[in-house]
């Protein structure tokens, strides 16, 4: 759906996507240079190599191996493997349990705004600390409701343009380092005059910098997604929808001849955001009744566990149908889906370049 003055954009870096191993398959995401980094050094390749010796290299190991290597780096990739086997598998099952949507009453409490105007979250400020699309999905829907999106990215990690313009409607957009003094206290100060805090972190993460949310703003609605979940040996992992489509067998089902494939769109992503900001309305209409903190909680992995055991499914051989253009809004050359719900003909204002506001109410 996502156009630059009229061209699509490649969705996938060089040395992402699907490589062949001496055992099976793997899925590589290195979108991001640091990304691209690691991976390559995690398979001892320099950094200027191409698409076709990375190949050549992944051919010869085993697809286990370039697992187990790059998590231990921080970079990106996991063995493609069947429904079955990842239903059987010990972080599989645990990606399957608990609730789809999360929810955890914590015990600080505080005052938070309620909506002051038409609009169902008008004068509800949100601090958004996401990227990719699942998170960002989540906040956009915020602000399409209304609210007072500002999200917050580290000047050192660049973001992707596209992605941004693609997602980052109706919210503004600034830059902290949070592992500066100044950026952190900038940061608590941001934090404690928000309502809700949105976060794509993995869990522990955020909290090893800035110390619980909730003590920084008592009362304070969280929602977290995350690739993995919060419990199960792969909850300290990297990874996005591309990856868990991989490992959790939807990739088999969508691929051919033993080939692996992808959905024709990031349902995960997008679903887990609409849920969490679901779940994130739920919270703050909630808190007005007892005032408690809330972490509302979804994940990758669970809603593909979800999706994966809907009844009744089963696979279309007609080939997607391309939205129409009544879907599409143009804004200066970028052009992007409109919002999905049918009441709202687009969203407050177009994503404004990454970075370009002051970190500030």
């Amino acid at each position: 759906m996502f156009r630059w003055n009229g061209a699509q954009v490649d969705a996938f870096a060089e040395l992402s996507g699907f490589f062949s191993t001496a055992d099976g398959w793997v899925r590589i995401h290195a979108n991001y240079q640091h990304h691209r980094r690691r991976i390559l050094g995690a398979v001892g390749l320099p950094q200027d190599t191409d698409r076709e010796r990375f190949a050549a290299q992944l051919a010869r190991m085993s697809a286990s191996d370039v697992e187990d290597r790059a998590v231990s780096v921080g970079a990106i990739a996991t063995r493609v493997r069947t429904e079955s086997d990842w239903a059987a598998s010990v972080p599989g099952v645990a990606a399957a349990s608990g609730d789809l949507v999360s929810v955890q009453v914590r015990s600080d409490h505080g005052r938070l705004r309620m909506p002051t105007g038409d609009a169902l979250l008008a004068g509800v400020r949100v601090l958004d600390l996401t990227r990719v699309v699942a998170g960002p999905v989540a906040s956009r829907s915020l602000a399409l409701l209304g609210a007072d999106v500002l999200r917050i990215d580290p000047p050192q990690m660049p973001e992707i343009e596209w992605q941004h313009r693609e997602s980052g409607q109706g919210k503004r957009s600034a830059r902290i380092d949070l592992r500066a003094a100044v950026g952190l206290t900038q940061f608590r100060t941001l934090l404690g005059d928000a309502d809700i805090l949105v976060t794509g972190y993995r869990p522990g993460a955020l909290e090893s910098l800035v110390g619980a949310p909730g003590s920084v703003k008592p009362g304070l609605i969280h929602g977290r997604v995350s690739a993995w979940g919060e419990s199960g040996p792969w909850a300290g992992r990297r990874g996005f929808d591309s990856i868990v489509q991989a490992a959790s067998g939807i990739a088999m089902i969508e691929g051919a001849d033993g080939k692996p494939g992808a959905l024709p769109a990031q349902a995960l992503d997008h679903a887990s955001g609409y849920l969490l900001a679901s779940g994130v309305i739920d919270a703050l209409i909630d808190a007005r009744g007892d005032g408690a903190g809330r972490d509302v909680s979804v994940s990758l992995a669970r809603t593909a566990a979800w999706l994966l055991g809907r009844p009744n499914r089963r696979r279309s051989a007609r080939p997607a149908r391309l939205p129409g253009a009544d879907t599409a809004v143009t804004h200066g050359g970028i052009t992007t889906a409109r919002p999905a719900l049918a009441e709202f003909d687009d969203y407050p204002f177009p994503a404004r370049a990454w970075g370009s506001d002051p970190p500030r109410w």
